[in-house]
């Protein structure tokens, strides 16, 4: 489900996980400006944002967050962590010219940034929610 990201921003490599209250994803808007966004809620946080750091793409298409004013962003990383059935860290490489989907959402002066997930094409898999990775 994307439990951490691996990116670099100002020429500094930045490994962080979403339990982490300060985590933050950097965004790359449609104006190709880079900026870090707060990458979720957790229950401890303040706000009225929805709990988590993911949102499936089947509930952005049937409205569920038109409430806060959702926009699609890139969010450019060189490596995503997913842990298996274990608990086991496993990183997975981005290929230049990929990123992942992301969701900015916002109520008042509160802006944060969602995951989007949908269902892994591969069989096997570990998670029932997979990044939603896109090139172009």
């Amino acid at each position: 489900m994307c439990g951490g990201v691996y990116y670099a921003h100002n020429g500094e490599d930045i490994r962080v996980y979403f339990p982490n209250p300060k985590a933050v994803l950097p965004v790359k808007t449609k104006q190709q400006e880079n900026k870090l966004i707060p990458w979720g809620r957790r229950k401890e946080q303040a706000g009225k944002m929805p709990l988590g750091g993911w949102a499936r793409l089947d509930s952005i298409y049937a409205g569920r967050w038109d409430r806060w004013f959702p926009v699609a962003v890139k969010i450019p990383v060189k490596a995503f962590m997913e842990k298996d059935i274990m608990g086991q860290s496993h990183w997975f490489d981005l290929p230049k010219g990929k990123w992942i989907q992301g969701l900015v959402t916002r109520e008042g002066q509160e802006q944060r940034i969602y995951v989007v997930t949908i269902e892994p094409e591969m069989e096997d898999a570990v998670h029932d929610r997979w990044p939603r990775i896109l090139s172009g």
